[in-house]
């Protein structure tokens, strides 16, 4: 193998800028600044929407032991469950995310929705509502990291 042409570096031009129009420019700071003061103005009511987003969760759990695991009760259950997954931070309880994104995993998919273990759907719902009562916000909590770690690690056993 010859030494003469080891390589050759070719330069491609950055035109996304072109592709979306230059209509993006920088983060505004005081867009931003108004968007914080907002939700801080806000806070104040997550108490009660992160009860109101438990209820619904716990109502889809009382439909799937009502009328059975059938692919509309746990595509039910699932939205619930994503829901809080993507709400829990925002109402500053980053441990029920985590809890919602376990759960989340647990009966992601579709086709092993229905064979999921309702006793483990049950911890994962049971511990939402236990975080919420107890005000265990996060995994620094001890009881909070002793959960969401025996949680993770039962749906990583399912092979979720």
């Amino acid at each position: 193998m010859s030494q003469q042409n080891p390589g050759q570096v070719i330069q491609v031009p950055n035109t996304l800028k072109l592709k979306v129009g230059g209509r993006f420019g920088a983060l505004d700071p005081s867009a931003i600044a108004k968007a914080e003061a907002a939700l801080k103005s806000l806070s104040g009511n997550f108490t009660q929407w992160l009860q109101d987003e438990v209820v619904k969760l716990e109502n889809a759990r009382q439909r799937v032991k009502a009328e059975g695991m059938t692919a509309e009760t746990m595509e039910f259950l699932y939205l619930r469950a994503h829901d809080l997954k993507g709400l829990g931070t925002t109402y500053e309880y980053p441990l029920i995310t985590r809890i919602g994104a376990s759960l989340c995993k647990l009966i992601d998919d579709k086709d092993k929705r229905l064979t999921a273990p309702m006793a483990l759907i049950d911890a994962h719902i049971d511990g939402i509502r236990a975080a919420v009562r107890d005000e265990v916000k996060t995994d620094d909590h001890p009881v909070g990291r002793v959960l969401i770690t025996e949680l993770e690690r039962m749906v990583t056993e399912m092979g979720a």
